[in-house]
């Protein structure tokens, strides 16, 4: 329905939509409008206010999961994890923190599975080979773990070969294995570090050998050599305590002179001579001055026989005659008295026990034989007369000074052979290090943060100034007063005209704008009550009906 107002010269008229001008499709309308912008500005602000997160572990076992998420949580850092990959994602800002506090923590443990393994029930029909398959698994496993707790190992991974002995053959196959470590970046092992780990594999698996165990990093480099020989080996200890011995005389000079010189300005190398001969003599020795008799053996044997006489043959052998008694009874003189010849013979062996000493000796090894010592020392630095800090060569007083030092330092011996040497030189200045490339700042995370909430805040402004507020101004606005001269209008009617003929008169500033109320009537009230209001302003409008109207 249309309402019109008409004089002579033109043809008010007022039209309105039925539908868009119900208060009450207007009202939910706008109701709707509002709601929609305020769910989407909070949205807006929530996307902006959400952190960037970052990657902070790729893939882990369910126990180091649960582990690291409440490591985390103790930390007081959030985290989410990504639904289609499973990785643990932390805010970027927080990432490095969060890694250190996890590495402090020696998290995330290693992957391998060890002893546990066994505890997992196996079914009805197991066989030997796959109890001691598992058996094999959890051997390496756990030897992986226990190398992963050294400080410079990252992960380790373990593989054994154990042939399978048999009492039916006669040369039996040894054991090796191959271990590879992954080092933290940065690490690296000391020859020490390395025997360490080779003996605790062989120590660990029966008739394992450790020159059977091969050991390998991470980039493919040989740490432990399979060849080494017990020589070779006990070249490098001796060759690990020369240079031990070298860095304990080097720090004792450094300490001596660095309260006097600085610690800048002084430099020292010790050389030293180490024999590892090793000597072992037996000694024995005698003391004549000391005998002592042993054991003594005496045989004495003495005979007396009847003097024989006449000739030889039968008559000579005539029973002896009747015996007298001698008036001196015994001794050689009675013998002699007698003319009966004496046979005796006497015999001693004695044996003596000289003071004998007899000693095993084994020299130490590691004899210190000879030291030599360089020292540097830079020159003095004094101000001038202007103030400015210059270069001073030392003299020959403060040389001598430094020598004595240095020798009462290392035990200085002439017998020896030892020699110290200490020299005056200017130091290079360092040159200035430049300073590290500083991130770009689209690479930080911070950059990102503020952009989104800026987007945000952008956002929000832009659907609040360019999208809810003409919505919300076009559907609280008032009806527009058409005006449609009576040619155009093409009739008495007002009411059937359309809109493709209507001009609005919010188009033009001194157009007049009415209610559009439904009765002509109260139309008509509306527009005297503007003549009343403001006459200038509709006979202006009237005047450019008119002009419009001729032209």
């Amino acid at each position: 329905m249309a309402t019109e107002i008409v004089d002579s010269k033109s043809r008010i008229t007022a039209r309105q939509t039925p539908i868009m001008h119900n208060p009450i499709v207007r009202q939910l309308a706008v109701m709707l409008g509002i709601a929609l912008s305020v769910a989407l500005g909070v949205s807006i602000v929530l996307w902006s206010q959400t952190p960037s997160y970052g990657l902070l572990y790729g893939s882990l076992s369910q126990k180091d999961i649960t582990e690291v998420i409440t490591a985390l949580d103790q930390a007081g850092i959030g985290y989410k994890i990504d639904e289609g990959s499973g990785a643990l994602m932390v805010p970027s800002a927080q990432l490095h923190e969060a890694r250190m506090k996890l590495a402090g923590q020696g998290l995330p443990r290693s992957n391998s599975i060890g002893f546990e393994l066994l505890q997992e029930e196996s079914g009805f029909g197991t066989s030997r080979a796959l109890e001691a398959a598992r058996f094999h698994k959890a051997l390496e496993g756990e030897l992986a773990r226990t190398i992963s707790t050294l400080a410079n190992v990252e992960s380790a991974r373990v593989h054994l070969a154990t042939p399978k002995q048999s009492v039916f053959v006669r040369k039996k196959k040894i054991p090796s294995a191959s271990v590879v470590l992954k080092l933290y970046p940065g690490r690296v092992l000391e020859q020490g570090q390395v025997t360490s780990i080779v003996h605790l594999v062989a120590s660990s698996v029966p008739e394992l050998e450790p020159g059977k165990v091969t050991l390998i990093d991470h980039k493919g480099n040989m740490l432990s050599n399979p060849a080494d020989s017990r020589e070779m080996m006990l070249t490098a200890s001796q060759f690990d305590y020369t240079k031990k011995l070298e860095e304990h005389y080097r720090l004792r000079i450094e300490d001596i002179l660095t309260p006097i010189l600085g610690i800048d300005n002084v430099r020292a190398q010790v050389t030293a001579e180490v024999d590892f001969t090793v000597t072992e003599q037996t000694q024995e020795r005698f003391n004549p001055d000391l005998p002592a008799l042993r054991s003594e053996q005496v045989t004495e044997q003495a005979s007396q026989l009847t003097a024989a006489q006449g000739v030889p043959g039968a008559l000579s052998n005539q029973p002896p005659a009747a015996g007298t008694a001698p008036e001196v009874a015994g001794g050689e003189g009675a013998n002699a008295a007698a003319g009966t010849p004496l046979n005796s013979s006497k015999r001693a062996t004695r044996n003596y026990e000289l003071d004998k000493t007899i000693s095993h000796t084994r020299l130490s090894t590691g004899d210190l034989r000879r030291l030599s010592v360089a020292v540097v020392v830079d020159d003095r630095l004094i101000a001038d007369a202007e103030g400015a800090v210059v270069r001073s060569e030392r003299t020959p007083e403060d040389i001598s000074r430094i020598t004595q030092l240095v020798q009462e330092a290392i035990g200085f011996n002439v017998q020896r052979g030892d020699s110290v040497k200490v020299i005056n030189a200017s130091f290079m200045v360092p040159p200035v290090p430049e300073p590290l490339p500083e991130v770009p700042l689209w690479e930080q995370p911070w950059v990102w943060d503020l952009a989104k909430q800026v987007g945000g805040v952008l956002l929000v402004l832009f659907l609040i100034l360019f999208v809810l507020r003409p919505t919300m101004k076009r559907l609280s606005a008032p009806p527009v007063i058409e005006k449609i001269s009576a040619e155009e209008a093409g009739g008495e009617n007002a009411e059937s005209l359309d809109g493709g003929g209507t001009r609005a008169l919010g188009q033009d500033r001194e157009h007049m704008q009415l209610a559009g109320p439904e009765k002509y009537a109260d139309t008509l009230d509306a527009a005297r009550q503007m003549v009343a209001d403001d006459p200038k302003r509709v006979a202006q409008v009237v005047k450019r009906w008119i002009a419009e109207e001729e032209s």
